[in-house]
């Protein structure tokens, strides 16, 4: 059984699994399609060690919608609606996901999706509605001053690409997010 919670952000969706545990371990169901409403076309799992940050992440072609659960460990997820129709372009919506919490969110197509891992080993499993679309991947800026995204403060590790990311602005002004 599945509680399906709805946020301030039109179509991103809380998703509250069960897990059910005995002396062997536990068996714990991730997803069922029909809570969200839309079919998923391909799975991907990272493995993490603490204080990486992927992201933030988009697509801007091919949009993405993602359902994002934690296998193990714990993260802070973070999604930004780019959608620029939205009454909410422009805003952050966070969340804590973990092994423990048996939580998963569903982020719809056209939003930046990243996240800071907080455990010593952290493996996500991603839900995708559309295939990557290596010539429309881009990144935003995950310290974009207008975003105020409150990172849990550390020595963050990430690639030269996130550090180097664009600011919401200049993906406005570079026209890589449309208006």
């Amino acid at each position: 059984m599945f509680k399906v919670s709805k946020t301030n952000i039109k179509n991103l969706l809380i998703i509250e699994g069960k897990q059910y545990s005995d002396n062997r371990g536990y068996l714990r169901e991730l997803l069922l399609e029909k809570e969200i409403g839309c079919k998923f076309k391909f799975a991907i799992v990272s493995k993490s060690k603490k204080n990486i940050l992927r992201g933030l992440h988009f697509q801007n072609n091919k949009p993405q919608g993602k359902y994002i659960s934690v296998l193990k460990g714990k993260i802070l997820d973070v999604a930004v609606d780019l959608r620029r129709k939205s009454k909410t372009f422009g805003k952050t919506f966070s969340i804590i996901l973990s092994e423990k919490n048996c939580k998963g969110v569903f982020i719809p197509a056209g939003f930046a999706h990243g996240f800071q891992t907080l455990d010593k080993e952290n493996i996500v499993c991603y839900s995708c509605t559309e295939y990557r679309s290596i010539g429309n991947e881009h990144a935003l800026k995950y310290n974009d001053p207008q975003l105020k995204i409150k990172w849990i403060k550390n020595k963050l590790i990430m690639t030269k690409k996130d550090r180097n990311a664009k600011t919401l602005n200049e993906l406005i002004k570079n026209k890589i997010i449309k208006t």
